[in-house]
Formats: C-alpha cells, structure tokens, sequence
C-alpha cells in the first residue's frame, strides 16, 4: 500500500462493527448511515424497534449491512441483550424537561438523570468492558453545547450534559491503557426530535439561528462526518476529548453586534 493509499483508508470502516443507540431518528439515524456508507455492519438500536427497522431498511436499501435491536439504556440488562462486540459505539438518547430550577419536581430530575445520565453510562460501561477484553474500540457519546453553556430552564439538561463529558474523559483515562478510546460530541442547535418546540416557535427557532456564527441550525446529517472521523483510525490518537460541532455558538457572545468601522 502506498503512502497516499493509506492516508485515504483512514475513514475506511470495512470489517468493523458498529452498535449505534438511538439510530431511529436525528443524530442517531444519520450516524448509523454515515457508518454503514464508510463500510461498518451497524446494529441500529432504539427503544422504538420501528423507527430502527426503518433506519435499517434504508441503509439495506442503499448496499450498506445493518440489523435492528430493542434497547433501553436505563436498563442494564437490555443494553447487555443490544451490544455484542462492538469495535464502535455511538450512544445518543436524550430527554429534556425546560423548566426553572425552582419548578423542577424530584420525580423530573430522576427521570432526566435516569436516561441522559445512567442510560449513558450503561452504554458506556457494558461496552467498554468489551471492547476492554479485545484491545480496541471507539466509544462517542453525544454531549452538547449545553455541558459548557446554559439558558434559563436548561439546568437538568446541562448537567447531564456536562456529566456525559466528565465520565468521557474518566473512561479514556482508564481504558486507554487496553486500546479504547473515548469521546463526546458536542452539537449546537440540530433539528431533531428533541428540539421540535423550539421548531414550533418562530421567535424562539430564529434566536437560536441568529446566535451562531453560521446563522443557522444544523441538520443531522451535519453530525456525520465529526461521528465517521471518532470512529475511524483518523482518530487514532484521539480520545477524552470533547468535538464540538456547533456552526460557530461557542465562539461568538452573539448579544450585539457592535457598529465598528469599515
């Protein structure tokens, strides 16, 4: 193989495996895509079976390898049922409850903690032993903007987030010795499921595209190449790390736009 050969095999996924949880929709979906189309056999896990059938039916459809699994993140048993031996897994279910702090119920705090926290670390865990065991593999987590920046009514929400990131770091440190490596990736604003209120509120929708350097949301399918680049030899010398991929959020105070001279 020659040297330009092997610099271009580097996003090459042939031979590999890859569990994608949460595949049914949004990030999940295109991630699960993205894999199959670089050569990876996916197992498209979501607790909703159809919407995973369905991501699996299209990426058959096109030539790629998938099959669907049931998984519920929150329970340990099923995520053990969902993960064979992955040399990738990308994990990604979220839940959201937009409230003040000062009006969140106990009972809404588990729920949030239980699937964006617990769910993650199942994921995280169960697989990683695995992965462990063999001597290789790719962990990416989905985090957000949202672990580094809040807004009014994102506090349960954020602190998951800035958790995912925190036990990111805290698996790479301790598998990397066993050839694992571990990620998270950060959207900005993407259009998916989980953001369909803000969708339905013109005003809402606007201010967030107005904020980023870019001026505007993100697509799914946006996500794809940061998730290909995590799971890939590409990324060999990479984990704990945080990927941001947020049309430019972080960057700018996006407040005002001071009138200065041309």
């Amino acid at each position: 193989m020659g040297l330009l050969d092997s610099y271009r095999r580097l996003f090459d996924l042939s031979g590999r495996s890859a569990l994608v949880v949460g595949a049914g929709s949004g990030i999940g979906k295109a991630g699960a895509e993205a894999l199959a189309a670089f050569g990876a056999d996916v197992v498209c896990a979501d607790l909703n079976l159809e919407a995973a059938d369905a991501t699996t039916a299209g990426i058959i459809g096109d030539g790629g390898a998938a099959k669907s699994a049931h998984v519920d993140i929150a329970d340990p048993d099923s995520v053990r049922a969902a993960v064979a031996e992955p040399d990738i897994v990308l994990c990604t279910p979220a839940i959201n409850v937009r409230k003040p702090m000062l009006s969140l119920t106990t009972d809404e705090i588990r729920r949030v903690l239980e699937l964006n926290l617990v769910g993650t670390f199942n994921v995280m865990t169960i697989a990683g032993a695995g992965m462990a065991e063999r001597g290789l593999g790719s962990i990416i987590v989905i985090s957000s903007i949202r672990s580094q920046v809040v807004e009014p009514g994102q506090g349960i929400y954020a602190a998951t987030k800035a958790g995912a990131v925190q036990m990111v770091k805290t698996l790479a440190s301790e598998l990397g010795p066993q050839g694992v490596r571990v990620n998270a990736l950060a959207p900005g604003v993407v259009e998916t499921p989980l953001t369909d209120q803000i969708k339905a509120n013109p005003d809402w929708y606007q201010a967030y595209a107005d904020k980023g350097a870019l001026g505007r949301w993100a697509q799914p399918s946006e996500m794809a190449g940061a998730i290909v680049f995590l799971a890939s030899e590409a990324a060999s010398f990479v984990t704990g790390s945080m990927l941001v991929v947020d049309g430019g959020w972080l960057a700018m105070d996006g407040r005002f736009t001071p009138p200065l001279p041309s």
